[in-house]
């Protein structure tokens, strides 16, 4: 894995690892890929993707998936990995989580977008070139060499020093619906669900079970997000997400949200690589 050229450019074997299959994740992978990295998404079991049909998170169960025109390729070994970076013909999900990549080679961009808000955050400094934290938890010069704001009204703001705000709970509204468009695990268990994403549910609707238990729909809407048939999962996580739009209901495009923190990935590059050709025009190479 080569490093990141110093300047604006991008290295034809500069390698990025994403931390996190979901949607955010996915569209930081789409940037970096068409910016010209070669990048793998490391999965996170800890929290289940929901809206599956914006993320790259199915390519771990050999679905074919392709989010923005971008296809996604599983591996399972370092060999794999490596193979598929060297095609550069999508982006690499794999189940190998971080410290089974760090023995590949040097990895020039580290992204944590697995948004565990409410977890313990760790120190990336040093894990890579450049590391960049998303969400709640990071601080720019702290564990991260860079945070990006992910709250809902803010989302996007680049902070080279200082924190990103705590998680609030409260829920961006979609469709006049904020919280009450999830419906969250009562209680640890297996879920089971025979319902595709995109399908119209009513309220009462029998979306699923949870250990055995019945779980319903809390009102009439699409389903925007589902997690995975079979999936064990913790108590408090998201199970389902309804969209109460109607028509204009939308469950495979990238949202703003996410394209916003995407594109402030982008920026944070630009800004990082402007840095360091002013040092060297300034200072010198070292």
């Amino acid at each position: 894995m080569a490093e990141i050229r110093q300047g604006r450019g991008v290295s034809n074997g500069a390698c990025a690892i994403l931390l996190g299959t979901n949607e955010i994740a996915s569209a930081v992978a789409v940037e970096l890929h068409r910016s010209g990295y070669g990048v793998v998404l490391s999965h996170d079991p800890a929290t289940p993707v929901i809206r599956r049909k914006m993320a790259f998170h199915d390519a771990l169960y050999d679905d074919g998936v392709s989010v923005d025109g971008v296809p996604a390729h599983r591996a399972d070994s370092g060999m794999e990995v490596r193979a598929s970076l060297a095609r550069r013909d999508g982006v690499v999900v794999t189940p190998l989580g971080l410290l089974d990549l760090i023995v590949l080679g040097r990895i020039d961009l580290l992204v944590d977008a697995r948004l565990n808000k409410y977890q313990v955050t760790p120190d990336l400094r040093r894990l890579g070139g450049l590391t960049i934290g998303l969400g709640p938890g990071f601080s720019g010069g702290t564990n991260c060499d860079l945070a990006i704001e992910t709250r809902p009204g803010r989302e996007g703001r680049i902070l080279q020093h200082g924190a990103t705000e705590p998680a609030d709970g409260i829920a961006c509204a979609l469709g006049g619906h904020r919280a009450e468009r999830f419906v969250r695990a009562a209680f640890p268990g297996r879920w089971h669900s025979a319902i595709e994403i995109g399908v119209r549910v009513y309220k009462d609707f029998l979306v699923g079970h949870l250990g055995g238990e019945p779980v319903r729909a809390p009102f009439d809407g699409f389903v925007r997000g589902v997690v995975r048939d079979g999936t064990e999962v913790p108590a408090g996580v998201k199970l389902l997400e309804l969209d109460p739009r109607g028509r204009a209901a939308d469950w495979t495009r990238l949202d703003q949200r996410s394209l916003a923190i995407a594109g402030a990935v982008g920026r944070a590059l630009s800004f990082r690589a402007a840095c360091t050709e002013r040092a060297v025009l300034q200072n010198g190479p070292r």
